[in-house]
């Protein structure tokens, strides 16, 4: 208790610095996995449509949003290091903002596992249908291939 009456105020504006980066971080984080299930969300009601070019835009945007959370991610992970070197005992927001985070990132895990045997599903309901469809031209030979009777001489006569 005697260490932290014995701070500057240096090294007090260093800490709340890192305190409010942190939190900023990780409050975007937040933001982030909030953005992915909300895109996961509008996803599967997309996949039961079957509207294809929907999912497709929709994967692009929820790749765009992953590797922002894997570039925030590399950056929270040297801020947390550097809060516990400064903030031994912990603060009260930092663990809340936490708890926030594996909780989205649970729902989040969730909703793309669901969405993924959506289209495990739909994919077998395709490749049975697929299976299903007869071709009409399986037990013909082509029209190219057939063999006529052609005369080898023509009989011009007038």
């Amino acid at each position: 208790m005697t260490d932290t009456l014995n701070l500057t105020q240096t090294e007090i504006d260093e800490r709340v610095a890192i305190l409010k980066r942190l939190r900023h971080l990780l409050k975007q984080q937040r933001t982030k996995f909030q953005e992915y299930l909300l895109v996961l969300e509008k996803q599967e009601v997309s996949i039961k449509s079957d509207d294809v070019n929907v999912i497709y835009a929709q994967a692009e945007i929820e790749e765009q949003i992953v590797s922002n959370i894997n570039n925030l991610q590399r950056v929270i992970k040297p801020m947390e290091d550097l809060y516990r070197s400064v903030y031994p005992q912990g603060e009260a927001e930092i663990p809340q903002l936490k708890t926030d985070l594996y909780k989205l990132q649970t729902q989040v895990l969730a909703q793309n596992e669901r969405n993924r045997n959506l289209l495990k599903n739909n994919i077998v309901h395709i490749r049975s249908q697929i299976a299903k469809l007869k071709n009409p031209y399986a037990n013909r030979k082509s029209i190219y291939a057939v063999e006529k009777h052609i005369a080898n001489y023509v009989d011009i006569q007038q």
